[in-house]
């Protein structure tokens, strides 16, 4: 089963706070909500985790650009 995390557990995870959150969101690096329910949305724990190891690896802006593409793609795959 896959854990969703809603927002604040997300910046906790990560050690962000809102605004560098959505920027990263926005420039492709941190995965993008997916909607749970009419009026809330969450991210997926695995990809957040994903996304948080290859920072501590030392991942450049890029590879992880393209890390995030792939968890997007992976998504529409279980669809």
């Amino acid at each position: 089963m896959a854990t969703i995390w809603r927002l604040p557990q997300a910046l906790a995870e990560t050690g962000k706070t809102r605004t560098p959150w959505y920027q990263d969101i926005t420039r492709g690096l941190m995965v993008r909500p997916v909607k749970i329910s009419v009026r809330a949305a969450g991210y997926p724990a695995d990809e957040v985790k994903a996304v948080n190891a290859a920072r501590i690896a030392g991942k450049t802006d890029d590879e992880i650009r393209a890390l995030v593409a792939k968890l997007h793609l992976a998504r529409k795959a279980v669809q």
